[in-house]
């Protein structure tokens, strides 16, 4: 069966029929009545918990993901897993960072089955794209993550909620002690609609100062020394570049909003933190300084940089699912305008009004592009899994300016392609195209080209682009997968865009 964009859906999965086409009947459940227990909950080891609920073969575990490449908590759970030899296991963490390289070991002797995220890389990325897991990977976005368990698609046994503060009854947050990571957005799906929430904390106390983890959803607590390294939020890339090529794709990105008419009083924006996402960030703070202008809220997740532009009143407001670097944890607990959102307010499509509905401009990135304005996130272009859409997908549908920036050639391979490898965010969600050569406007939007004629950016179409792209590299020899399914790339409404393929043993 192929999907509305020509891609080979997997028999048992609902195929994409286009961004505007949500799958019928799709409905949030309500949320599940709860019952507060006045007592304490403190269970004294992970090992005891296991026993209590208990934790079986076959069962669904979640997590989330805001101590990023930091975080202790699934590997804590890993490793009891491992010690009791449970098989067939399904694990749903919002994502998987190189830390969780012990999942590795699961996979390979099937006490670990199946997965369900909305990021990967790192060794777990790996051994999924060698075929090592025995059912299809399912990667969801940030939205679509919290639809699938909050339409009871996803059913979640047992949550595990790594939270720095907590109480003894599970009210708690993420914004004191050693391990504070800033706004907790990814695990409220979770706390809410799973079987069992186990909140997971290395700080105890009688009162918490803001409990965005409410004792009633809580079920049981388990202290431990550490639940992870609140440093590792910030790995990747989170200052600007020095990049003269993508220092020349922020001015041009900086430049194309403000001659579209975006950069004008009540600006909603969100990017990402990469080098030239926050440099195009950097570029149109200057404009907004310059025109006077302030905007009405940045989003996502947010930065140093967001922070400054918000203190400096060039934004009233910042919605943050989670934070990105140290000063945002630090923004998000003593700035009453720097607002929680959980991943459903965020950008799921079975909210009324998400707030990726409301951002006029998001930048984003690629790993490729083709010339149908397919964007590719989640492989490279030899199909190594290495990401995800996060809330590429999302922030994509809801903007009402979607941009990509990319330099056209990456080590002599071209980010412009007839097809991409991978399909993450359709098309016909995608703008415009900047790179340092040159700026592709989507031919769908009619509109933006008119509001350009005069312009002296260097307008080209995204075939011509292409061109000059393929007079450096060449033309590159087309990827031949192997026929083995290795997982599948949901859109947010949860049919699916595109299928991942293990590698041929010729490309390993």
């Amino acid at each position: 069966m192929k999907n509305s964009l020509g891609r080979f859906v997997p028999e048992g999965f609902i195929p994409f029929k286009g961004a505007d086409t949500l799958i019928k009947n799709m409905k949030r459940v309500l949320v599940p009545e709860v019952t507060t227990r006045e007592t304490d909950k403190v269970i004294r080891t992970l090992s005891d918990l296991f026993d209590l609920i208990p934790i079986t073969d076959g069962m669904t575990l979640s997590f989330h993901h805001h101590l990023r490449n930091g975080d202790g908590v699934l590997n804590m759970v890993l490793s009891e897993i491992k010690k009791r030899k449970l098989k067939n296991m399904t694990l749903a963490p919002s994502a998987i960072f190189p830390i969780h390289g012990p999942l590795v070991e699961l996979i390979k002797n099937q006490n670990v089955t199946s997965i369900y995220t909305n990021y990967i890389n790192g060794p777990v990325a790996d051994c999924i794209t060698q075929g090592y897991l025995k059912y299809p990977l399912v990667m969801d976005t940030h939205g679509g993550r919290p639809r699938a368990i909050e339409s009871g698609e996803l059913k979640i046994d047992v949550a595990f909620i790594a939270v720095p503060t907590s109480d003894h009854l599970g009210n708690g947050n993420g914004i004191d002690e050693l391990s504070a990571c800033g706004a907790l957005g990814y695990a409220i799906s979770d706390l809410q609609y799973a079987k069992k929430k186990v909140v997971v904390t290395d700080h105890l106390v009688d009162h918490v100062s803001l409990a965005e983890i409410e004792e009633r959803y809580v079920d049981y607590i388990v202290k431990v020394n550490q639940i992870g390294d609140a440093k590792g939020i910030v790995s990747g890339t989170t200052k600007p570049t020095r990049d003269p090529v993508q220092l020349k794709i922020a001015k041009d990105t900086a430049q194309l909003i403000d001659e579209l008419g975006f950069i004008k009083d009540g600006l909603s924006f969100q990017t990402g933190a990469g080098g030239t996402s926050i440099a195009v960030a950097l570029e149109v703070q200057k404009r907004m300084t310059e025109k006077k202008i302030k905007g009405s809220f940045a989003s996502g997740g947010i930065t140093s940089f967001l922070v400054e532009m918000h203190e400096k009143g060039l934004f009233e407001k910042l919605y943050d699912v989670q934070c990105f670097d140290l000063d945002a944890v630090k923004s998000y607990k003593k700035n009453p305008k720097h607002l929680p959102m959980s991943a459903s307010e965020y950008g799921n499509p079975l909210e009324v009004n998400p707030i990726v509905n409301n951002l006029d401009v998001v930048i984003l990135g690629a790993t490729e592009i083709d010339t149908k304005f397919n964007v590719n996130v989640t492989t490279d272009s030899s199909g190594n899994l290495i990401g995800g859409s996060g809330g590429h997908s999302d922030t994509a549908y809801g903007a009402k300016l979607t941009i990509i920036t990319t330099n056209l050639v990456k080590s002599r391979t071209s980010m412009v392609k007839d097809s991409v490898t991978t399909i993450t965010t359709p098309g016909e969600s995608v703008d415009c195209l900047v790179t340092e050569r040159g700026i592709a406007i989507n031919p769908q939007r009619q509109d933006l080209l008119d509001r350009l004629k005069g312009s002296k950016l260097h307008l080209l179409t995204i075939e011509e682009l292409l061109a000059k792209a393929t007079e450096i590299t060449g033309v590159p020899t087309p990827l031949e997968p192997s026929n083995r399914v290795i997982g599948v790339v949901r859109y947010r409404d949860g049919s699916i865009i595109d299928t991942l393929y293990q590698k041929s043993e010729e490309q390993s």
